[in-house]
Parts: structure tokens; C-alpha cells; sequence
């Protein structure tokens, strides 16, 4: 069965001190460690995270997922990437830099990669004119952006145009939680990414739908990473909150949230399967898609195989292994094959 994992990270395996090209920031970069097989992810000057070969090298990428009968990754930078703080001609030109390497591979591994780019989001020209390069030059079917936008909910009215455009282009867009809200009152037991990372994802979700971009742009193609958060194990507080104090909640959008759902992907990140087969019935299994999070450790590092192991149904397993991705990002399967 073709397995396209919908949900992966990636980086180039060279990038300039950002900070020290632009003057500012904790811009995050890579230092090499000659002769090892890993890298150290700086912030500034500071040391983040260390990172493994897998998160840049296509071959290695490729022989792990071998193990695992994956034969497609969809791949995007790391969220810690988007740098949306930053002046906005400087988030382009890095953007711009992750972009090309992200085609690059698309283009050298037509079987294998499928890339999503990344865009300014704190300058909505900027945003569309690289958006429009992803689409024209660069072939790219869709985009990764953040669950909020320097703590702007994506309802606010600047993001829209860009929404509107990635609807003329027919791009789609992968929303992936950072920044998690309440991050520095819960930085112990690693509750923003254990807590946090599920409430920024329905925040996201929330904001879409209650601010009526779901609605106007019913073709808008958003996918919704770590199984939509949650948003889905909560639909029945939200529609409760619609129903209860419409003058607080149906200000903007008049349609019950639960209408929205089978509307929009989901990832199937969950490492659960009785949490996802919930998930597949509120939603349907065509709206479900294989996702890891890989390479980084939170993820589902078996590709699947929870799933595969399972009672579910061969459809809704194929559905997810494949058909909801390609449904998603308007592929091709047979290029695949």
C-alpha cells in the first residue's frame, strides 16, 4: 500500500548565522560538528536543541522510512523557523533560502518529497508575493503556517487577503501549533508541548471558523496537524458555547462550529488508537492523513503502524495511509507509483 506521510520536518544542512547576517534576533541556525553525525540548532548565540542527520539528509530520511514501508514524505521547515518576530524583508529572505532547498529536494526526489513552504505572515503583501513564487516557480501544492501570528489569532483581518489568495492560487495549508499560549507559565514537565501544542492547534481551528474564513472560503483546503488538537475531542463544549451565548461566540459566523466538520484535514497523530478511530468518526477516514511529526521524538516514529495493527477497516486505513493526503494537496498517485 502507498504510505505519504503528510507531516515532517525538515532543514537545509547549511544556514548562514542569521543573527550575525542581519544585525538582531534570535534567529535559529545551524552549527555544524565536524565529523558527527549531528548538528546543534543555535538561538542567537545560544544554544537550542541538538538534532540528528535525519533532519537533513534526504538518504538517511530515506532508508528510516524504508523501514516502514513509507514511500513519500511532505515535507516543511520546523515552526521554530517561521520568525514571524522578525523585520518582514528579513523573514522573507529566510523564507525565501528555506523554500529553495525545500524545491530542490522536490525536484531531485520526485518520488519521495512533496514540499510545503513557509511565508512572512507578519506582512500580508510580502506573504502573498512569496506564496505566489511557492505556486509559479517554486511548484509547490501548499504552505505551512503558524497557529497564531506573534499571538495574533489567524482571524485577525490582516491574514485574510492571504487566505484569499491561497484559495485563488489553490494552494493548500498545513497549520502547525507554536508559540504555545501560556508558555512561560508552564514551562516545567514540558507541559506547553504535552498541553499546549493541543490547545494552540483548537485555537487556530476556533478562530477560522468562528471568524467566518471556513465559510468563505469553503474550498480553502486546511489541515490541521496533531489530529486538529483539541478541537474534535471538544466540539461538544464549543457547540454548547455557540448555543449558550451566541452575542459571545456567533458574532461573526452564524453556523454551528459542528457543521465544519469533515470540512477540513486532520493528521492522525494521536498515539492512540481509540482516540483516532473517534477521531476518523466525527470527521470520516477521507479526511484523516498519515502524519509522524518526524524526525522529532513527540511524533509517531513507527509511521503508522498503530493504525496498520488495528480493527479498522482496509478503506479507512488506506484512506489515511494515502488517499485523504492526496485528496488534500491535489496530487498525482500515479507519480508515486
Amino acid at each position: 500500500m502507498l504510505k505519504i506521510d503528510a507531516h515532517t520536518h525538515i532543514l537545509p544542512p547549511k544556514m548562514p548565522n542569521w543573527t550575525f547576517k542581519f544585525g538582531y534576533g534570535d534567529f535559529i541556525w545551524l552549527k555544524e560538528k565536524k565529523g558527527e553525525r549531528t548538528a546543534d540548532m543555535m538561538k542567537g548565540n545560544d544554544f537550542f536543541r541538538t538534532i540528528e542527520e535525519n533532519c537533513w539528509d534526504p538518504q538517511v530520511r530515506l532508508k528510516e522510512y524504508e523501514q516502514f514501508n513509507t514511500q513519500v514524505q511532505v515535507v516543511c521547515t520546523v515552526p521554530v523557523m517561521f520568525s514571524y518576530w522578525a523585520k518582514p524583508q528579513d523573514t522573507l529572505e529566510l523564507s525565501r533560502f528555506l523554500n529553495d532547498h525545500i524545491a530542490e529536494l522536490q525536484y531531485k526526489y520526485p518520488k519521495n518529497y512533496v514540499g510545503l513552504g513557509t511565508i512572512p505572515m507578519q506582512d500580508t503583501d510580502l506573504a502573498i508575493k512569496e506564496l505566489e513564487r511557492l505556486k509559479h516557480e517554486l511548484k509547490m501544492p501548499g504552505i505551512q503556517i503558524g497557529s497564531n501570528v506573534n499571538d495574533l489569532n489567524l482571524s485577525d483581518p490582516r491574514f485574510y487577503p492571504i487566505f484569499e489568495a491561497a484559495n485563488a492560487l489553490d494552494m493548500a495549508i498545513m497549520i502547525h501549533p507554536w508559540e504555545m499560549m501560556g508558555f512561560s507559565s508552564m514551562e516545567k514537565y514540558w507541559l506547553p508541548w504535552l498541553v499546549g501544542m493541543p490547545a494552540e492547534t483548537s485555537r487556530a481551528i476556533a478562530s477560522l471558523i468562528f471568524s467566518g474564513v471556513l465559510e468563505k472560503l469553503p474550498n480553502l483546503r486546511f489541515m490541521f496537524s496533531h489530529s486538529g488538537g483539541s478541537f474534535i475531542p471538544t466540539i461538544g463544549r464549543l457547540e454548547h458555547g455557540f448555543n449558550c451565548r451566541p452575542d459571545l461566540v456567533a458574532i461573526d459566523n452564524k453556523v454551528n462550529p459542528r457543521e465544519y466538520l469533515g470540512k477540513f484535514w486532520v493528521d492522525c497523530i494521536t498515539h492512540d488508537i481509540d482516540a483516532l478511530k473517534y477521531i476518523v468518526d466525527k470527521v470520516g477516514s477521507e479526511k484523516v492523513c498519515l502524519g509522524t511529526d518526524y524526525p522529532f521524538p513527540l511524533g509517531d516514529l513507527e509511521m503508522g503502524k498503530f493504525i496498520e495493527e488495528s480493527d479498522m477497516s482496509l478503506l479507512d486505513i488506506e484512506n489515511i495511509m494515502n488517499k485523504s493526503t492526496i485528496d488534500w494537496l491535489k496530487l498525482d498517485k500515479n507519480k508515486f507509483l
